[in-house]
């Protein structure tokens, strides 16, 4: 926990992340990164220099029809002492079984993403704090290359006029193994992959290529982190 902790802490600090009084949304899925991004932020509240309140939102895909059950993240919320909302929704029975779509995580994404922002809204929250860490960052980058043909990723920090919020993604110099062991050391709740996309997803498959390619190459992420920081593109 402490080594992602650092890591979040340079982040935070390099882009400016968090300021004194903020009222911050997370995003908590269920998943490792969601959670263990939580619970660093909980905890640097105490030695963070800055006061910061935080409110976990979950938006709740209701797979095959059923509200997913979270009463263990809600007792987590509970003993870290943060609001835990959650928020019910058709996603899954519109996206895979009305419009059956084919390449879905897309689109569910940026459905997922509009709701959270509107309760980050509701809440009275200025900023959504994301789960995403350097892998995800990598993998975006060449997804965007390799499927897109352009040169971009998302930012560390990003801000919606439309909405007047900004997005932070405090976890994005931590590697996935480094959220993984902080996940396992503080025997977090974390619930099964329950997307039937979750381990088939261009996501996925681009992860496996970028790990393949490290074998040769040798630390492509970390190069392509410390490129994205030269290049200065989406703020990086």
């Amino acid at each position: 926990m402490q080594q992602l902790m650092s890591y979040m802490r340079s982040a935070m600090e390099k882009y400016n992340m968090i300021s004194d009084g903020d009222r911050i949304a997370v995003g908590v899925s269920g998943g490792k990164d969601s959670l263990a991004l939580l619970c660093a932020l909980s905890e640097m509240r105490q030695f963070y220099g800055v006061r910061y309140n935080l409110v976990a939102v979950t938006i709740d895909m209701q797979f095959n029809g059923k509200p997913g059950d979270f009463s263990e993240i809600t007792e987590l919320c509970r003993r870290l002492g943060v609001k835990h909302v959650i928020r019910p929704s058709n996603l899954y029975e519109l996206i895979f079984e009305q419009r059956r779509e084919k390449n879905p995580c897309s689109l569910c994404a940026k459905m997922r993403r509009g709701m959270l922002h509107d309760e980050a809204k509701n809440q009275g929250c200025g900023k959504v704090a994301l789960g995403h860490h350097l892998d995800d960052a990598v993998q975006t980058f060449y997804m965007n290359l390799f499927l897109g043909g352009r040169i971009d990723c998302f930012a560390p920090v990003s801000y919606l006029s439309r909405r007047e919020l900004y997005l932070i993604r405090p976890m994005v110099f931590a590697y996935e193994r480094d959220v993984a062991r902080a996940a396992r050391s503080l025997h977090l709740p974390v619930k099964a992959e329950a997307c039937p996309m979750g381990h088939t997803s261009q996501r996925a498959q681009m992860a496996k290529k970028i790990e393949d390619l490290e074998k040769e190459f040798g630390p492509l992420r970390q190069k392509t982190i410390n490129a994205l920081q030269k290049s200065g593109i989406r703020g990086w």
